[in-house]
């Protein structure tokens, strides 16, 4: 099996109600409710001979410990304070429910989980030829990942229900958009088209 199925971003500080973005007013109804629907296809394809890769946005403290926010996500997000996704704290770690089917992760500090990581290296090494991406959010870290995944010249598929965005236009939108540069499948149709 050389299909890793990577999960974007699903992490306490984005999906719990004691993480920072519920904190600041950012609930995301849609996106809490992917690790129970994402929780399956991560076992079939573990089952399968197959890699699960999560990705964990990260804040990186700076001198004197104030996190290192891009300006634009600061723009974005003004309630993001030290210690939101911090390097091994409870807020960057991916959410509980997915803990014990993930084989490895990746830190992020942009969209793709591609960039400044070592995905490319891991999925290399493990022999993966086809990536599978779901994840939050589908306009954001999951396509520029879909993308980047393609640019490498790997069988790049998107798990259209395992994904969300805050609207659900822009979800579409995002999906048409990826549909360009990959196989758009919900998670029972890839199970039966690449796991069977």
């Amino acid at each position: 099996m050389k299909t890793a199925l990577v999960i974007i971003d699903l992490q306490n500080d984005f999906l719990d109600a004691r993480g920072a973005y519920a904190r600041g007013g950012c609930a995301n109804p849609a996106a809490q409710a992917l690790p129970e629907r994402v929780l399956p296809l991560a076992q079939a394809v573990r089952a399968a001979g197959g890699l699960v890769v999560a990705s964990q946005f990260t804040l990186w403290p700076g001198v004197g410990g104030a996190p290192m926010i891009s300006p634009h996500l600061l723009a974005l997000r003004p309630f993001l304070r030290q210690g939101d996704f911090a390097p091994g704290s409870w807020g960057q770690a991916n959410v509980e429910l997915l803990q014990p089917v993930i084989d490895a992760t990746v830190h992020k500090v942009a969209y793709s989980a591609f960039f400044n990581t070592q995905l490319d290296w891991l999925l290399r090494k493990n022999g993966i030829e086809r990536v599978a991406v779901c994840g939050i959010v589908t306009n954001g870290g999951v396509a520029s990942t879909v993308r980047d995944a393609h640019m490498r010249d790997y069988d790049t598929w998107v798990v259209a229900d395992g994904c969300a965005a805050f609207k659900p236009e822009t979800h579409a939108t995002a999906l048409a958009d990826m549909a360009t540069v990959a196989h758009v499948v919900d998670c029972a149709d890839f199970g039966a088209r690449v796991l069977a």
